[in-house]
């Protein structure tokens, strides 16, 4: 079976889960934006949960939508504003994941994504999902993924 993890990560959390399934046999496929966040840290926190709560969709930079090949699709995303991060809402709109096995792992601050959450129920109910806190700071959070 052949496996691929897509994932955006602004902090490095999703770059160390992404390590974590290479590991796993998992193929990798970053995401990234065409225009990036601010560096100041409460402008990025507003501009990207603002993003978040409007469901924004960023432009990507040479975003492979080729997944024929692949049996499971593991999306990656940080939380912003309890959601899905806006490069996500622009992977899940560019892809057609119907005929496949989906898992989503997000990576949250509180530990928490309750919108994240429901949307993915929502529109995924075939999907599986795992909540990370912090791997970066808490990396026994990565057993979750076993």
């Amino acid at each position: 079976m052949k496996k691929l993890f897509i994932y955006y990560s602004l902090t490095g959390n999703g770059d160390l889960v992404a390590e974590y399934l290479k590991e796993k046999e998992y193929d990798i496929r970053k995401i990234e934006t065409k225009e990036p966040l601010p560096k100041n840290y409460v402008l990025r926190i507003l501009t990207g949960g603002y993003k978040a709560m409007i469901n924004y969709k960023d432009k990507l930079i040479d975003f492979d939508v080729n997944i024929d090949e692949y049996d499971k699709i593991v999306i990656g995303s940080p939380v912003w504003n309890a959601r899905l991060s806006s490069p996500i809402n622009t992977v899940l709109k560019l892809l057609d994941l119907k005929d496949k096995k989906v898992k989503f792992i997000l990576y949250a601050g509180s530990g928490q994504a309750p919108k994240a959450k429901e949307y993915i129920e929502k529109n995924y109910s075939q999907a599986n999902m795992v909540i990370l806190k912090e791997p970066l700071k808490n990396k026994e959070e990565l057993e979750k993924l076993n």
